[in-house]
């Protein structure tokens, strides 16, 4: 894999070329402030300003509580600013309002997948900037884009290509996991197709297996094929109810991509792959060998997992479950006066 080939893969070079065989996308460029704030390692502060919504409290409710909670007014506390990006901000809301109010984000090439647990709704679903930051300064998937996107490149003695980082914003939609697959292209050729979301059963993928694969080679061979700037690549579809096919991303081919239920060593060999139910007894057809979890034996826990923080850790942290903070509080308070009591005895 080389840096030319990941520059191919950043989202403004891709979507212009495929842009009627994919979701409708607004591009921003992301100023300097905004990336300094994204790298910094500081306090999660949520820019003021920049929720597209306002928010409703119930003053009668907060008074009850601040009278059970007793905060502290140490003068010496420091107090975090929340930082301001207000022309950013104004440009971000004319384009989700653009797309409908609801948008999926991303940066140049990763989407922050892996951040979605801190949502309170656990979705990548935005409707501000404030829900977008959010993600990101909880995404390594983002800090690897800003930070190391030339890590895994074989041509590491080269100098490293100039990045214009940019915020993607694509209009969101309702995609059933189990519709989506990636696609493994090399030398102009596909020659791999597997399950996206690999970590589940899905019934409908091998009662469909021979359709599915037909339509995405159609598609590839309709759309994407001598189209793209490099020989060797690897793009992710949605195949929708219809049996229609839609481009969703394009990654380089290497180890930066996730090989899902392949491994990289058999992609670059030159050996012939054998999809998910090849037996040796039997001829493969020809074409792309297609892989996908042929039974609830096989499920597996998402690799995303290990990014996440407990749930119950979650709810506390963003006060999504009042009776969890309750029981939280009413038990430091029991260990405390459990403290005094040692102290005393």
């Amino acid at each position: 894999m080389k840096k030319e080939q990941v520059v191919n893969c950043q989202f403004s070079v891709w979507y212009p070329i495929f842009k009627k065989f994919t979701i409708k996308s607004s591009i921003l460029p992301l100023p300097q402030n905004v990336i300094d704030y994204l790298l910094d390692d500081g306090t999660l502060v949520v820019p003021e300003g920049s929720s597209s919504s306002q928010q409703t409290h119930n003053n009668t409710s907060d008074s009850e509580a601040d009278d059970d909670v007793q905060w502290s007014d140490d003068e010496s506390t420091e107090t975090v600013k929340a930082p301001e990006f207000p022309d950013f901000n104004a440009k971000v809301l004319e384009a989700i309002n653009a797309l409908g109010g609801r948008v999926f984000p991303k940066l140049n090439w990763s989407a922050p997948r892996d951040a979605n647990w801190i949502a309170l709704n656990s979705s990548l679903e935005c409707q501000s900037l404030s829900d977008i930051f959010l993600l990101f300064k909880s995404s390594d998937f983002v800090t690897h884009d800003l930070t190391q996107p030339f890590i895994h490149c074989s041509d590491d003695d080269s100098p490293d290509p100039v990045i214009s980082y940019e915020l993607v914003l694509r209009k969101w939609s309702e995609l059933i996991p189990g519709g989506e697959f990636r696609c493994f292209v090399k030398e102009h050729k596909l020659i791999a197709i597997s399950q996206r979301d690999y970590t589940q059963y899905y019934h409908h993928i091998s009662k469909q297996e021979h359709s599915i694969s037909h339509s995405i080679q159609g598609f590839f061979r309709d759309h994407i094929q001598y189209k793209f700037l490099d020989d060797d690549y690897v793009f992710d579809v949605y195949r929708d109810s219809c049996g229609r096919v839609w481009l969703i991303d394009i990654n380089p081919f290497g180890p930066v991509t996730d090989s899902l239920l392949f491994t990289w060593e058999e992609l670059t060999s030159a050996s012939r792959l054998t999809a998910s139910q090849a037996q040796d007894d039997m001829p493969q057809e020809e074409g792309p060998a297609f892989r996908y979890t042929t039974s609830e034996v096989t499920v597996q826990p998402s690799p995303c997992l290990s990014y996440r923080m407990p749930r119950d850790f979650v709810d506390l942290s963003t006060g999504e479950d009042a009776y969890k903070l309750i029981d939280f509080l009413k038990l430091t308070k029991r260990h405390q006066e459990a403290e005094e009591s040692e102290g005393e005895a």
